[in-house]
Order: C-alpha cells, then structure tokens, then sequence
C-alpha cells in the first residue's frame, strides 16, 4: 500500500487525515518562514580538553549578541563560556564582535577575530585573546581590517595571519608583529589564495602551522599572468559605475604559479622547495605529518591526471615523491582525506584506482601495505582514527547512493560495521580521540536532527531538533524514489513529488529540477528551501521529479567518468530519456514538461531547452553557464582538457552551439556581479537568441553574485520563478 509521509510533531499522519486537517496554502511568504524555521544548526563547532567537551556559536535571540557555549560530555550540560558583551579590552576599550573563535592549547585562552565578507567565510579583521579565568579580554590588532586568515599557533605562544598579501606573526605576551615574507602585492599571494584555487580544491587557508609552532608552511601564488575580468557595479550612490578587475584564468589561460615555502621562525629564514622543472602544475594539498620537521606536498598535473604524494623535509628542504596516483580521466581532489597515523608511520589514502572511491593503508616509504575498504560502493569521507583500537571511521553510500551512513573497519581490512541506522543522510564530526562524534542526520521527510553518540552508534543526546510542526496547518507531500532504465540498459534514479490530492486517472504538468555532474540531487535528505517551493508548486497541481544522470556521484568511478572529454553530452542524453519516461506514464501530461536548475543545472536547462529543443514546454536556467571556455581553468579542464587540446569537444557541449534551435518558453537568471559564472555567459546566449529571433525571457538580479543570497533578491526571484511555471507550464 502506498504511503505518503508528512510532518506533524515528527509523527506520521495518512494524507487524508492531514488533508483535512489543513486549511490554509503554501506560498512564497510561507516557504521563507519555514526554511527560517527549520534551519537551526551548530556554529563553528571545535572540541577541546581532549574531546570531553565542544563548544559552539549560537546567537542569543534576546540580546541579538554573538555567544559560545561549551558542551560537556561528562554530564550532558551546557554551559555560556563567552559572551560578545565581555570583549571590551581594557586600555582602549575597543570592543568586538565575534566572527570566529580559536581555543589555546591551555584551554584558558581564546583566540577571538572577525570574519571577512567574503565568498568563502574567513577570519579577519580585529583579532584579540580572552581569558577565560580572569574574564578579561586584550585587542592584539585593530589596525587594519586587512588581517586575513588568523590562527592560533599550537603552542599559544604566537598568532599568525596575512596582511597586504604579506605573512605575519604577532607574539602574544608582548604584542610585538613580525612580518614575514615582503614581497606581497596585487600580483604575489602569501598565505592566501587565488579564485581559482579557493573555488574548485575547496580550500581557504593558505598557510599551515608546525605541530611543535616553531615553522610556518605556506602558499606563494603570482598570478602576475592570470588575465583579468571586469565586474561593473551599478549603484545609486554615485552616477559612475564601479569597475573591479578580478583575476580570473578560463579555460586555457595561464594559471598562478605556485610555490610552497617553509619558514623556520628562529632567525626567520625561509626554504623554498623544489616542485619539479614544470612550472604549470597546481598543489592542492599541504599537510605537516606528525613529525613536525616534515612536511606532506601533493602535486597534481595541469591535466589532473596524475598526483604524486611528496613527503618535504623541512630541516634540509628535501623532498622525496613516495607515492603517485595516475588515472586516464582525472583524480579527484576536493576533498582531503590523508591522514597520519600518530601511533605509527603510517597514512591512508583514498583513490579509485579500483573502479570505487576506497581507502589504502601505507607506510611511509610509500610501500602500500593493503587496501582497507573494498566493494562496488564509494566512500566519500575519512571520518576519523581510533588507534588504541586499530579502528577507523568513514562515511560511504554502501547500502544505496541515495544515503550516507558512518561506518567502521579495523586497520587489516575487518570487521566492517555500519554506525549509524537511520535511514537518510549522516554527516559526522569526530572528537580528537573518535571517542564519540556529532550526528547531524535528516530524510526527505525530516529536517536536521544533530545528535551526540558514541562511537558505536548509541545515542547520548540531542543537540538541535528542527521540525516542521510550526507548518502543520499547510498541505504537504512527500518524495516517492523511483529508477528508469535508458535505451542502453542504465539504471538511473530519480525522485517524484505528487501533489498531495493526487490522482491516478487525471494528467498532471511536470516540472524537473537538474544539476547534472557531481553533486547528487536524488537522496534521501532533507531538500531545505527547493523542498518546501515544491510544496506550494504541488498545490497547484504540479509533480515535480528529480533524476541524477551520467557524471553524478556515488555510483563508482566509470559512471562517474563516463562524461570525459564531454562533459554535458551523457547527461543531457540520459535527462532526455527521463523526459521520455515520465511523458510515457498514464498519469502525466508529456505535453507539459518543464524544468528549471542552477549553476550547472542552469548549464542543463539550456541544453535541454536547445539541444533537446521540442521536449520541454519550459524552462527556467539561473547563473548558468553557456559556454565552458567561458570558466575557470580548474574545474573546466579537469573534464575536458583545454579547449586548444579538445575543441571539438567544447564545441558540441556548449549551449551557444544550439541557441538557435530554442523552442518553447525560456526564462534566463543570472546575477550581475556573478564571479563564479560570469554575466559573460548568458549575454552571449542571449545575444545568439536575439539574431536568430528567438523570444525568451530574462531578468537580472544587480549587484547579487552566483547565489543571489539577498533575502529579498531570493523571495523576489522565486515569486518570478512561481509566476513563470504557472503562466507558461
């Protein structure tokens, strides 16, 4: 018997009993209020004493005041340990906010800064230390707002940041600042990143700390060659616009030239070490080893395709290559996942190299000792180590990719145990001895609950517990899971949300929503904003499905690599087989297809609107890409080579090869300081569509970047959205 699921007090109600209960409708106002309302998270979690207690930043909903809170685990308590009220320093009585915080080794002292506005949340700004016994509170730098990228050393002794692209130590007892490196400037990165690199390997710090404090590791990018893009901001102060030039390499550009430098801050001297004799490669990853004196370097070729682990001595500037990964597509790095033994000279390494993301045991001499994880399933995250037990945690979707569940294994291999039970999605954060760890858990028909368990799985207690229940009064409906098969035997899944007075005998309108490479939009987690717009498009009487093509994650390295070279073709080919699909069920309308997607599932939407010109009735595309020499150099080529190397293959998957074939009703979204996609992209397109006399819509959101993540730009562009698919769908 079908079941449908709503919320209601997290118990479940048939939909005919909370049908009738319901007596009032979604609308834009509504989903704003309860995507408000069910997002209550932890802030900026950090474990100390070992792991027998976290804290974390929450808001005081009174004061509206900053406050972090500690957690103990031995009785389950919470306590207020800092309260933005509290950071006035003494001499001057300069007061600050806090945008993030830092704990000293001693566990006295905090490390209290601001944070950068900034696409990626930094620290920066004024920076000071509180301690907790006196309560008392000293500024160390409120001199420029140029402070970036602030940490504590491990010792407490120092704090390091970068100011004016430039490294910097300040000693905390005396207050003195040492600058370190002298050659920063609009061109020359210390300690910090390019776009590019921020972007696509996913890291924000750009210098690293020794374990014993006494070396700094650092980032040196000139950028010197990287070509510059305009961003134009139109405003109402001022009758001239404002030009800001950003480096930014596309596709085929030169990139930043890298250097990794160790200073030894006795006598500051710094080493530089020797990468190779080709200047065109990238270095994702830095990681000091639990030697302090040696420094793991990760090199990865322009083509990504081979990454070749090197282990750096600081004392002498050495560097020994000890393991290298090759692949015939790419290896992926945005995530890091090597880890040091601490116990034992020993790391793991996660590679596909096996056809599955799986975990490998080596020493290190690079000698691989065995592969730990094994099966046709991903691991997609090292959770953490517990070495007095040989044990080991990490989250994988073995069971389905449409889940995530922590599991553990033994060091040799055995043992393998699931963690978590609950089925849905876990993400986990681990205590420094992976005695117990932060479950934050949700389902399509839950938002997140964050628990505290022990390693085991067992429950210790609940930290957040978000709830539907304020929204009781409003029609809901639930996912239904489904998976189709395409013309060459493929298994794809896919999720549909029916209206909730859904019936079988009428003919329904559906809307897809895509992304379409990588991120998977089809699983078993709580769907957040696009969830609850869907409520109220259901309402009206739409269904509206989700599938993950060719080129999504969790199904393994080939499914994954299927779009080498030609990224967009397999997935645009298998979201036209879905269309074909739905538009063969009894209880659809084929005639009123619909789809909508942002970023690459923007990029999706136009190629369905073009290349699959005829299928979809409508569509909507925001911040999509229309051209993929038009993006970064990174992510661009890591799928498709260069577009010198590959035109061809950048020819037959750009969306402005096909404008002219548009039919249907198009609406286009695009922000105008978008960094991350260019407006670049869509006035090309657009340009295309108007010679072929092509009609379409389009609207700008001004000064808003890729998210268009101002409150009112959102309620605004998904009120645009509603009333488009109600008019043209």
């Amino acid at each position: 018997m079908r079941r449908v699921y709503v919320y209601f007090l997290l118990s479940i109600f048939s939909l005919e009993v909370f049908a009738q209960e319901a007596v009032d409708q979604w609308s834009i106002d509504e989903v704003f209020a309860a995507l408000k309302g069910t997002s209550t998270s932890l802030g900026k979690v950090q474990w100390i004493e070992g792991g027998k207690r976290f804290t974390y930043i929450r808001k005081d909903s009174a004061t509206n005041r900053q406050q972090v809170y500690a957690y103990n685990l031995l009785n389950n308590s919470r306590e207020l340990v800092l309260d933005e009220a509290w950071l006035v320093s003494g001499g001057d009585q300069k007061s600050m906010t806090i945008g993030s915080y830092e704990w000293a080794a001693d566990g006295e002292h905090v490390l209290v800064t601001s944070t950068l506005p900034a696409r990626r949340i930094k620290t920066g700004g004024d920076f000071g230390i509180f301690n907790l016994k006196t309560k008392s509170f000293r500024l160390l730098s409120h001199s420029s707002g140029d402070n970036a990228i602030i940490k504590l050393s491990p010792d407490g002794r120092k704090v390091g940041f970068v100011r004016s692209n430039n490294l910097f130590v300040l000693d905390v007892a005396s207050g003195k600042e040492t600058q370190l490196t002298f050659d920063g400037s609009e061109n020359v990165l210390n300690g910090k990143f390019d776009w590019v690199y921020e972007e696509e390997f996913s890291i924000i710090e750009g210098w690293q700390w020794s374990p014993d404090s006494r070396r700094i590791a650092f980032w040196r990018l000139d950028q010197t060659a990287v070509p510059t893009f305009p961003l134009v901001s139109y405003t109402a102060e001022s009758p001239h616009a404002k030009l800001e030039l950003m480096k930014y390499p596309k596709a085929g550009d030169p990139n930043s030239l890298v250097q990794i430098g160790i200073i030894t801050l006795d006598g500051n001297t710094t080493r530089w070490l020797n990468l190779g004799s080709n200047p065109d490669i990238y270095i994702p990853r830095i990681t000091w080893t639990t030697d302090p004196n040696i420094l793991a370097v990760q090199r990865l070729n322009r083509a990504q395709d081979t990454l070749d682990l090197m282990l750096a001595n600081a004392t002498d500037g050495s560097l020994k290559t000890i393991l290298t990964e090759a692949d015939t597509a790419w290896i992926e790095t945005e995530h890091d996942d090597l880890r040091f033994l601490k116990k034992s000279k020993r790391f793991i390494w996660k590679s596909s190299r096996d056809g599955y993301t799986h975990l490998y045991l080596y020493n290190l001499n690079g000698t691989l000792e065995r592969q730990i994880t094994k099966g046709q399933w991903d691991v997609t995250e090292l959770a953490g180590v517990y070495e007095d037990r040989n044990t080991i945690y990490f989250v994988a979707g073995k069971e389905s990719p449409l889940e995530r569940h922590l599991y553990s294994i033994r060091l040799d291999g055995t043992g393998l145990k699931r963690v978590t039970q609950e089925p849905g999605w876990h993400s986990v954060l681990f205590s420094p001895d992976a005695r117990v760890f932060i479950n934050t858990y949700s389902n399509t028909a839950q938002p997140s609950h964050i628990w505290l368990k022990n390693a085991e799985g067992s429950h210790i207690a609940t930290l957040v517990a978000n709830s539907l229940a304020p929204w009781k009064h409003l029609p809901a409906t639930q996912h239904s899971f489904f998976t189709f098969k395409t013309n060459d035997g493929l298994d794809l899944n896919g999720y549909m949300l029916k209206p909730s007075n859904f019936d079988a005998s009428k003919k329904y309108p559906v809307l897809m929503f895509v992304y379409g490479a990588g991120p998977q939009t089809v699983t078993n987690r709580w769907g957040g904003r696009n969830f609850l717009w869907y409520q109220l498009l259901a309402q009206h009487g739409y269904i509206v499905v989700s599938i993950d093509p060719r080129g999504t994650d969790a199904r393994g390295k080939a499914f994954r690599q299927s779009t080498n070279r030609q990224l967009g073709l397999p997935n645009i080919r298998d979201i036209l087989e879905a269309a074909k699909y739905l538009g063969s069920l009894s209880y659809i309308d084929a005639s009123r297809l619909g789809i909508w997607g942002w970023s690459g599932g923007g990029y999706h939407t136009l190629m369905a609107m073009t290349y699959g010109a005829g299928v979809f009735k409508a569509g909507i595309a925001v911040a999509a890409v229309a051209d993929f020499k038009f993006y970064d150099t990174i992510w661009t080529e890591r799928y498709m080579g260069t577009p010198q190397a590959n035109p061809e293959g950048y020819r037959v998957t750009a969306p402005v090869t096909y404008a002219s074939q548009l039919k249907g009703n198009l609406l286009i979204v695009h922000g105008t300081a978008d960094d991350n996609v260019h407006w670049q992209h869509v006035i090309v397109f657009n340009e295309i569509l108007i010679r072929e006399g092509k009609q379409f819509e389009t609207f700008f959101y001004p000064g808003q970047a890729h998210g268009i993540s101002d409150p009112a730009a959102q309620h605004h562009l998904f009120t645009k959205m509603t009333n488009f698919i109600l008019e043209k769908l």
